[in-house]
Formats: C-alpha cells, sequence, structure tokens
C-alpha cells in the first residue's frame, strides 16, 4: 500500500516538476526579449506578406536590431496606440493605404521622420509634406479581365464599367476595403460626390455577385466563369504569375491586365506607407529600419517579392513591374484620400455597395 502511494506520488510530481521548468524556461525567454539593452524595433503592421519577414530578417542579420512584429488591421493598431498613448511600444506603423496613414498622423499617433537618408530614397510624391510618413510602395488599383472573353479594345475607364454591356460581369472586393474605399475617395476628389456616387451605383447594378473575398478571390471569379472583368491590384496578378500553386498559375495565365483612364484622369495608385510612433521608444533603430526599407537593397527585396512597384528608382524590378511601369496615375493627393474616406463609406451605404 505504501509503494503505491509512493509511486502515485512520484506520478503526481514528476509531471508538475516537468511543467514548473517548462514555464521557467518560457519566463526567462520573455525575460531576455525584454531586456532594455538588446537592440530592437517593434513595427504594428497591417501588411500581411512573407517577403516582410525576409526584409526584417535581412535587416537583423546586417544591424543586429531585432524586428518585432504586431500584426491587425490599420484601424485597430491605430486605436491601440491611441489608447495606450505615451505608454506604447510601438516604434514604426506600417498599413496598405495612403489615406488611413494620413488619418494615423491626424489622430496625434505619429511624430515627423527627420532623416535625410529618407528624403534621398522617396521622392517628394510618396512623402507627406510635413514628413510624417512616407510610401514605401506604391499599388495601382486596375482592370482584370478573362483573356478568351474580352477584347481589351472594348477596355477604356472606370467609369465605363458601369455601361450595361457590363451587367452581371463586374467582380470586386467588398466596400470594407480600404482599397475600395481610397478608389472611391479618388473620384470625390476628381469628379464630386454626385459623380462619385452615380459611379458607385453603377458599379453595383453590373455586380456579377455580392462582393466576397480578396482582389485573388475576385481572378479565381473569373476563371470560374462567375464574371468576365474585376476591379484590383495589379500585384495580386504578379504574384499569382510566379506562384509555385499549379492552379494560381494557370488562372493567372488566363488573366490580362488594362490600365484604365490613361486619356483623362489616369489610374488609381496608392501605396503602402512607414509613419514613425509619436511615442516610439526605439527611435533610432525605427529610423534605420525605415531607411534600409526605402533603400535600393530593401526595395528590390520588396518588389522581387511582392510584386509592389518601387518607390526608390535605384530598386532592382521584375521584368513585369517594368512592363506595367509607363501608366499614367490620377492626379490626387494620398493625404486628401483619408480626408474623403467617411464620405466614401457614406456613398458605398446609400448605393448598397456592401
Amino acid at each position: 500500500m505504501k509503494l503505491w502511494l509512493k509511486r502515485g506520488v512520484l506520478g503526481l510530481i514528476i509531471p508538475l516538476l516537468v511543467i514548473a521548468v517548462f514555464l521557467s524556461s518560457c519566463i526567462l525567454k520573455q525575460d531576455e526579449q525584454l531586456q532594455s539593452d538588446r537592440p530592437s524595433v517593434n513595427v504594428f503592421s497591417a501588411r500581411h506578406y512573407e517577403v516582410d519577414r525576409a526584409v526584417f530578417q535581412e535587416f537583423t542579420k546586417r544591424t543586429g536590431i531585432q524586428v518585432n512584429e504586431v500584426k491587425g488591421t490599420a484601424e485597430e493598431l491605430i486605436e491601440r496606440m491611441k489608447r495606450e498613448g505615451q505608454a506604447s511600444s510601438a516604434d514604426l506603423l506600417i498599413v496598405v493605404d495612403g489615406g488611413i496613414l494620413n488619418e494615423a498622423k491626424e489622430s496625434g499617433v505619429l511624430q515627423p521622420m527627420s532623416s535625410d537618408v529618407l528624403r534621398d530614397n522617396v521622392p517628394a510624391e510618396w512623402r507627406d509634406p510635413d514628413d510624417y510618413w512616407l510610401a514605401m510602395t506604391a499599388r495601382s488599383r486596375v482592370i482584370v479581365y478573362a483573356r478568351d472573353r474580352v477584347n481589351p479594345e472594348s477596355l477604356s475607364t472606370y467609369e465605363d464599367l458601369t455601361h450595361e454591356r457590363w451587367r452581371g460581369k463586374l467582380l470586386v472586393r467588398s466596400s470594407s476595403s480600404l482599397y475600395n474605399q481610397s478608389l472611391l475617395a479618388s473620384f470625390i476628389d476628381l469628379y464630386g460626390e454626385q459623380e462619385a456616387e452615380e459611379w458607385a451605383a453603377g458599379i453595383v447594378r453590373n455586380f456579377a455577385r455580392e462582393p466576397e473575398g480578396g482582389d485573388k478571390a475576385q481572378a479565381r471569379a473569373i476563371a470560374a466563369k462567375i464574371g468576365d472583368v474585376a476591379i484590383m491590384n495589379t500585384y495580386y496578378v504578379g504574384q499569382m504569375l510566379t506562384s509555385s500553386d499549379p492552379e494560381e498559375l494557370e488562372i493567372a495565365a488566363g488573366l490580362g491586365v488594362y490600365f484604365p483612364n490613361q486619356l483623362t484622369t489616369g489610374v488609381h495608385t496608392n501605396i503602402s506607407g512607414i509613419g514613425l510612433a509619436a511615442y516610439a521608444p526605439n527611435q533610432e533603430n525605427a529610423l534605420k529600419l525605415a531607411e534600409f526599407l526605402t533603400g535600393p537593397e530593401g526595395q528590390t527585396m520588396l518588389v522581387q517579392g511582392s510584386y509592389e512597384f518601387p518607390v526608390n528608382a535605384e530598386a532592382d524590378m521584375p521584368a513585369l513591374l517594368r512592363s506595367w511601369m509607363s501608366f499614367i496615375r490620377q492626379p490626387v493627393s494620398i493625404a486628401e484620400l483619408g480626408r474623403l474616406h467617411q464620405k466614401a463609406a457614406d456613398i458605398f451605404d446609400q448605393v448598397g455597395w456592401k
């Protein structure tokens, strides 16, 4: 009986000791990460691209500065920075829309980035005039079409997509997408609210289905013959054309890319951008990372992996990107897009673009 009790007690103690040792090792690792003498930079990022991690790893390899990522939507991250104030751990904010980046500036969660290197890396057209934010990459929202069903000569402008010839053939993601909010904001800026609302209503009339999924989902729907044309960002097509997934390669091979409004107002072009957090605890390291991301080597890594457009002319681009580079862009201020987001959201609600 005593032997059985001893074995029972040992059977309880040994697992508890193992758990205690494991928890202690985890705590030690956390403590090591929190040591103030360890060089690091905390990135609040709304981007979800594998290439970013590769660039961060290369930066760490070169500088010894560890990059810690906190993921979330732009709205979530900005709200957290506002809520935490001076206690925020954020050093850099990276988002996928220039309009929301300017909203971050106006909400007080950013500070100016004083760096001659950044000014040399990024042309003035891609920077906030007060240096609160700058572009990391650029992206254009274009018309993607089924090669086997659409003659590109039948395409012309964003406005033409409201024509009845496209009834039941148009695919696009939901109105909650920052990409679509900024696209409509650009129309408000160019044409006024009335025409922007008429355009949005015309797009809704021509939906092939209720909006669902991201941009790649629209490409898949074209392949499935749910619709014939889609509004998409160019880099998704580039990613699919170089994918290791045979299905994506097959879908992308059947897609054409058309840059609209080349004889009128130009293609809507937006940015992924960087802002320096107002209370960045690792400000010097944050600036070093921003400089690397916008420098020739960082830019080359980014665009080779994401198929976005570089903002540094010294970047080495894939041939596909070079073939797309000659398009005319909209003459719209990126900062203005953010100020018009709410109006765009209101219009989407009014016309039933879900």
